[in-house]
């Protein structure tokens, strides 16, 4: 069976149940701009299809399990258009962190995504971005040690 391709507002939805997997479908919806009953055919579609895999408790000694796939984007601005590229990344829910950093580039940022498709749109969808002149992606492989 082929794997169906998340649109953005499934992505968007993965992205608040990661933040919180206990928001109700109401909330959920608000925040979507759709109904509670898209928002949780959208749910029920997303567990059938095996993206959706369980919810959890996290512990506050536990480490937030690591995105199954992320990366880091060194990000080249153009400078007239330096915040309106701010608030384009602050506007996508898979861009983790956004650093200003000196040296060759203006930005890093932590992109994550559930899969390796979908991490291939959200980098296609930054270097679209008004004000990005280019961008450099590295793939994150493992973690050896996070002191977060």
């Amino acid at each position: 069976m082929a794997k169906r391709r998340l649109d953005e507002i499934d992505e968007k939805l993965i992205s608040l149940l990661r933040g919180n997997a206990r928001l109700p479908a109401a909330l959920l919806a608000r925040q979507l701009g759709l109904s509670r009953s898209a928002v949780q055919e959208r749910l029920r579609r997303l567990e059938r299809d095996g993206i959706v895999l369980g919810y959890t408790v996290m512990l506050a000694d536990q480490a937030a399990p690591a995105a199954p796939y992320a990366a880091l984007v060194m990000v080249d601005l153009d400078p007239k258009l330096h915040d309106r590229a701010i608030t384009a990344l602050r506007g996508l829910p898979d861009v983790r962190r956004c650093h200003t950093v000196s040296g060759e580039h203006d930005l890093v940022i932590e992109v994550t995504a559930v899969s390796a498709e979908a991490l291939d749109a959200v980098l296609t969808r930054i270097g679209q971005l008004p004000g990005v002149a280019h961008t450099t992606s590295s793939i994150l492989l493992s973690t050896k040690f996070d002191r977060r």
